[in-house]
C-alpha cells in the first residue's frame, strides 16, 4: 500500500491577541488527498486557524509544516506560491471582469508584440487555458469573456478553483463554500470539491453545515474555545451527531485524536 505523505501539519499553534487567546496549541495534520473538514461555533478559532495557513497572519507560537518542511509565511502571495490556496466566502473575484480574467487576475499571461522590448496579454492563451481548468472541473461556462457578475453562484466558486489550478495549488483552503447557495447551487459546489480533490489536490473545508461536511469530507476537526477538542472519520456519522459534537466539544468513541 503506498505512503500517504502528509501534505499538511500544525504543531502547537497559537495565536493571541492580547490578552484573548484566539488559537491554544492547536495540532492537526492532512493526509495528501485528503478533504478535511473544521468545524465548531463561532469563536472556536476557525477563521483564525485560516489566516496562519494562508499566510494574511503570523503565528504567536508553534510551528507550520508544507509536505514536511517547516515553514513560515510572510504573505497570503506568499502561501499561493508555496502551494497552499485560498477560497474566502466572498471568492474575492471582480465581478465586472470576464471569467479569463479573473482566472489569470495577477499572473498575466504575456506575448511579444510587434515592437522590440514590448510584450501584450495573450488573450487567447488564458482563454484557452481557462476553459481547460473549467473542463477539468466538469463545468461548460462556454464564453470566457462572460462577465463573472452573470454567473450563477456554484459557476463562479468553479472560476474561483480554477484560479488555485492556475498557480497549481496543492492545497486548497476554501471557507464556507457553500453559505447563501440553494440547493442546486450547493450540490453543484459539492460536485466541484469531489473533482478537485479527485485530481490529488488536497482540501481543507471550514463549514457550519453538517450535511455538507459529511458529503464531501473524509475526517473532521472540532475546535471550541481556540483548542481542538477532538477529530473523527465521517463514515457512518449523521449530520444530527456531528451537530451535537461541535456544540458540546465531546466526541466520545469517535474520537481519534
Amino acid at each position: 500500500m503506498a505512503e500517504v505523505i502528509e501534505r499538511l501539519r500544525l504543531r502547537s499553534l497559537t495565536k493571541e491577541y492580547g490578552a484573548v487567546k484566539a488559537l491554544q496549541g492547536v495540532d492537526l495534520s492532512i493526509g495528501g488527498g485528503e478533504i478535511l473538514a473544521l468545524c465548531g461555533d463561532n469563536g472556536a478559532g476557525k477563521s483564525t486557524l485560516v489566516r496562519l495557513v494562508s499566510g494574511a497572519e503570523r503565528p504567536t507560537s508553534g510551528e507550520i509544516y508544507l509536505d514536511r518542511e517547516g515553514v513560515v509565511f510572510s504573505s497570503p502571495a506568499d502561501a499561493l506560491a508555496k502551494g497552499v490556496a485560498t477560497i474566502y466566502q466572498d471568492l474575492a473575484l471582480a465581478p465586472r471582469l470576464q471569467v479569463y480574467q479573473n482566472v489569470f487576475i495577477g499572473a498575466e499571461l504575456t506575448k511579444p508584440s510587434l515592437l522590440p522590448f514590448i510584450r501584450v496579454l495573450d488573450k487567447k492563451a488564458m482563454k484557452a487555458a481557462s476553459a481547460g481548468y473549467l473542463a477539468r472541473l466538469k463545468v461548460d461556462i462556454g464564453d470566457m469573456e462572460s462577465p463573472v457578475s452573470d454567473l450563477s453562484g456554484g459557476q463562479r466558486q468553479a472560476v474561483a478553483i480554477s484560479r488555485a489550478l492556475r498557480w497549481e495549488a496543492g492545497l486548497v483552503i476554501m471557507d464556507e463554500p457553500t453559505a447563501a447557495l440553494g440547493v442546486r447551487e450547493t450540490a453543484q459546489v459539492l460536485e466541484l470539491i469531489r473533482q478537485l480533490n479527485s485530481q490529488g489536490v488536497t482540501i481543507l473545508i471550514v463549514s457550519h453545515n453538517m450535511e455538507d461536511v459529511l458529503a464531501v469530507a473524509h475526517r473532521v476537526a472540532i475546535l471550541k474555545n481556540g483548542r481542538k477538542v477532538g477529530e473523527c472519520l465521517t463514515r457512518g456519522l449523521s449530520s444530527e451527531e456531528l451537530g451535537t459534537m461541535v456544540m458540546t466539544g465531546n466526541l466520545g468513541e469517535r474520537n481519534i485524536a
